[in-house]
């Protein structure tokens, strides 16, 4: 039996009523709220690392309504592979920026408020888990470094900001069905609590899904990818005194998917909780700690026989960490911030090998260990008049402890077992980065930086297969560090009009990728490095009505090649498409009343380190459709991949998996 967080849980997290919050407060008719639910602010010096915002209007109106699209806009980001959180194996949303892609673990840092929302065994992002209907605001910083947590933001930083209490309805609802009969429902609700807030929300995303083989590749036990994903999450804000509030959240869910053939499912599910104080005093401190409890489970199915060949039947793992920032009043020219953090992970595979001959097990399995890292950090921006100078160290603390591996096999004798030495190092890293307000309308910018991330539980001792391939874990992996220097301008030549031009060189060292190292058998290996060099291009445009935001990116990432990878010298990482491209063009005709269209393309990549097998290049257009009916009630209309374009994901001796074809929708809204 799999061991899955109850759904009930989940649910529960949205079923206290909001007067419930409040019992045995007796409250004025129209209390205060005189906090804000948001960290401390972006520090004068952040725009010279080219952070690029995404508003909440765009995250609402992407045509799937999920937040890995509304990411997308930003031309360079990717994920391990091209399916969406409903059709793909949950362990390969790990998400990237500037191609440095061939791994399923996120290269860039993704926090909710702050807190960190990755596995912590896999190190993939959770996106089922997040509700778009409660994201305010989403920072996007391309390149590495970073002050807090900043060990993990190799490829860049994505700061998601709750939506602030003035902005949200006391209550909200949507309702959404599609052509195939899927459904997507959302619920929401705020309520002051004393002179703070609660608000909660409820997501549930489930459909029968589509065909991920092409039609000539069907067989008799293949089935559309059925999904089913749970999220809820209840968060209060309260102050502790004029300048010090409080921030709490619970978040749950529960997310299944089936993934080619029946029987093949994969389960993911968790709790995270976590609690914050923000002081904006002439001491501002920003403070927080959390704990997620995860677990993942997984049947693979044989592509020959098509009965279940490996039951990875349960993967709990515990994350749990926090930081102290302060800021001390320097002056009105710096802003300093001083801080130190903490991030641990740790969790174990069980899972049992079965015979496809017999459907008896044939060994147990158990993997898993301890990684962790302690964080100082120290980072002062300097304004001189136009001039904005800033720089920043962190050291970091790893350490990788307690590894194991251990096999025994039907009856139970122990065959294999191993212990892996405990490891522990100190790392320096460092930031500094220019920004010059050259004229009203035009800013220079420029930075250099450092950064590493700590391998993952799941790459030092999980094997995995999605067959016929097997990878193999590797407990002597290193840290990836990473060195990259860029350069840009922003320019608003009109009123409404903002252009962004970003030209980088980053390198990866000890690129954490798997290895071919024969038919069917691949190997996590650190290479000596992958280096990326790339331009990224951005234009926003207002006229009246009219939002046009337009992004493109062009990298040419390669490996670097020695020893045993020699023969990879001069490839293309996997997975990692030079052209990336996004639009989309929006038409207010009223408050709420709007129409928009959205285009996506993503360049051809290649599915292995060895050049073999190419992934096609495609070209897909989404739309969107808002119109008000009565009151706060309005009609929704979207569509994915009007065009049906073919989206291959992923390519393994011929046979292919597809992503999402031509989808409609049609629902009504309310509040949101």
């Amino acid at each position: 039996m799999h061991a899955r967080i109850p759904r009930f849980s989940v649910i529960f997290c949205l079923c206290i009523p909001a007067p419930l919050l409040a019992q045995g407060q007796e409250e004025p008719a129209d209390p205060l709220i005189i906090v804000t639910g948001q960290g401390l602010p972006d520090t004068p010096a952040s725009p010279a690392y080219g952070t690029v915002e995404i508003d909440r209007e765009s995250v609402l109106t992407v045509p799937s309504g999920r937040i890995e699209e509304a990411l997308a806009d930003v031309a360079g980001f990717q994920q391990f592979r091209r399916s969406d959180s409903r059709s793909s194996n949950p362990t390969a949303q790990g998400v990237t920026l500037r191609a440095l892609g061939g791994n399923a673990t996120s290269r860039a840092l993704v926090t909710l408020d702050g807190v960190p929302v990755a596995d912590p065994f896999f190190g993939y992002v959770p996106f089922a888990a997040l509700i778009p209907e409660q994201v305010g605001r989403i920072a996007v910083t391309r390149g590495g470094g970073s002050g807090p947590f900043g060990a993990g933001a190799l490829a860049g930083t994505i700061a998601i900001e709750s939506l602030s209490p003035e902005m949200q309805a006391p209550l909200g609802a949507s309702v959404l069905v599609n052509d195939r009969g899927g459904t997507e429902a959302a619920s929401s609700f705020s309520a002051p609590l004393g002179r703070g807030y609660a608000t909660g929300a409820l997501r549930w995303d489930r459909g029968p899904g589509f065909y991920t083989a092409p039609e000539s590749q069907l067989v008799p036990a293949s089935v559309p990818a059925r999904f089913d994903s749970v999220s809820g999450q209840l968060r209060a804000v309260a102050p502790l005194s004029d300048d010090l509030e409080l921030q709490a959240r619970v978040l749950a869910f529960d997310d299944a998917r089936t993934l080619r053939f029946e029987g093949a499912e994969s389960s993911a599910s968790g709790q995270d909780y976590s609690i914050r104080v923000v002081g904006r005093g002439r001491w501002q401190v920003d403070a927080l700690a959390y704990v997620q409890a995860r677990n993942f489970s997984n049947i693979v199915v044989s592509s020959s026989r098509f009965v279940p060949v490996l039951d990875q039947r349960n993967t709990p793992s515990t994350g749990l960490g926090g930081k102290i920032e302060v800021r001390p009043p320097v002056g009105d020219a710096h802003t300093l911030r001083l801080g130190v953090d903490y991030r641990r992970a740790q969790g174990e595979l069980q899972e049992e090998p079965i015979s496809s001959f017999t459907g008896q097990i044939t060994a147990r399995r158990r993997a898993g260990g301890v990684t962790s890292d302690l964080g100082l950090f120290i980072e002062d921006d300097w304004q001189v008049g136009q001039l904005i100078l800033t720089g920043g160290l962190r050291a970091d603390r790893t350490t990788i402890a307690d590894g194991f591996f251990r096999e025994a096999d039907a009856n139970g004798a122990i065959v294999i077992d191993n212990r892996f030495a405990d490891r522990s190092d100190w790392s320096l890293t460092w930031r500094a980065g220019a920004l010059l307000r050259a004229s009203p309308s035009l800013d220079l910018r420029a930075a250099a930086y450092s950064g590493l991330r700590l391998p993952t539980l799941n790459e030092l001792y999980r094997p995995f297969v999605v067959f016929p391939v097997v990878t193999q874990a590797n407990a002597d992996l290193r840290n990836e560090e990473l060195r990259g220097v860029e350069a840009g301008l922003d320019w608003r030549p009109l009123d409404g009009v903002e252009l962004s031009l970003t030209a980088f060189d980053n390198r990866l060292e000890n690129a954490i990728a798997n290895v071919t190292l024969g038919a069917n058998l691949r190997q996590r290996q650190n290479l000596p490095a992958i280096e990326t060099r790339g331009i990224e291009a951005g234009l926003r445009a207002t006229r009246g009505p009219i939002r046009f935001i337009g992004s493109l990116s062009y990298s040419d990432p390669q490996i670097e090649g020695a020893g045993a990878s020699l023969a990879l010298d001069g490839n293309a990482p996997p997975q990692s498409p030079r052209w990336m491209a996004a639009a989309s063009l929006t038409y207010e005709m009223a408050e709420n009343a709007l129409v928009s269209l959205s285009l996506r393309h993503v360049g051809d990549q290649f599915e292995d380190d060895q050049e073999s097998e190419v992934l096609p290049a495609f070209t897909t257009l989404g739309a969107y459709a808002q119109v008000p009916l009565v009151g706060k009630l309005d009609l929704v209309l979207r569509g994915e991949n009007l065009f049906d374009e073919e989206i291959v994901t992923r390519v393994s001796g011929g046979a292919l998996d597809l992503g999402a074809p031509r989808t409609l929708w049609a629902g009504v809204r309310y509040g949101f």
